[in-house]
């Protein structure tokens, strides 16, 4: 493993093991991150505002992949694997990694949505034309919408559908 500049890693997490993990590398005094989102958690007599993951599975670490710090990470109770591409780790995009943490702690309804590309099969799930199933084309602009190509007939429909009532099919 070559020492590499300071990067934002991925971990993946046992279930339920985000904050565990958290704890466990920020004990070590590593740079760690764990967004989350404000819910409203039901309990028997009240409701109450309570944190949990934004990314359930996930937490980040900062540091300069030294293979020191990287088994000192991978040992941690709850750590599964750090995420990367042929066995070796790949830092995260700086950009994404500050616009998770300006989401962090927000309590605005943030959804986990598959990450959709041009050519992924959609199904519309809300809305009049709920249920309708096409072929995801592109983000259309600024307006929030997206362009879905609809098998009929053997012909293309191109309907603008809000972002936010598309699912992937997988």
């Amino acid at each position: 493993m070559s020492v590499d500049i300071l990067g934002w890693y991925a971990i993946h997490t046992r279930s339920h093991f985000e904050q565990k993990v958290f704890d466990g590398v920020s004990a070590k005094s590593i740079e760690a991150f764990l967004p989350r989102i404000q819910v409203m958690s039901r309990r028997k007599d009240r409701r109450k505002k309570i944190y949990v993951p934004m990314l359930p599975g996930y937490v980040f670490v900062r540091f300069d992949m030294n293979p020191v710090t990287y088994w000192d990470i991978i040992k941690t109770t709850g750590v599964v694997r750090m995420i990367g591409f042929d066995g070796k780790p790949v830092p995260a995009n700086e950009e994404e990694i500050q616009s998770l943490m300006i989401l962090d702690g927000t309590d605005r309804t943030v959804q986990n949505r598959a990450y959709m590309k041009k050519g992924d099969r959609v199904m519309v799930m809300e809305g009049p034309l709920k249920g309708l199933v096409g072929f995801y084309l592109r983000h259309k602009g600024n307006t929030g919408k997206v362009v879905v190509s609809i098998e009929l007939l053997h012909r293309s429909l191109e309907v603008e559908i809000e972002g936010w009532a598309l699912e992937k099919i997988t």
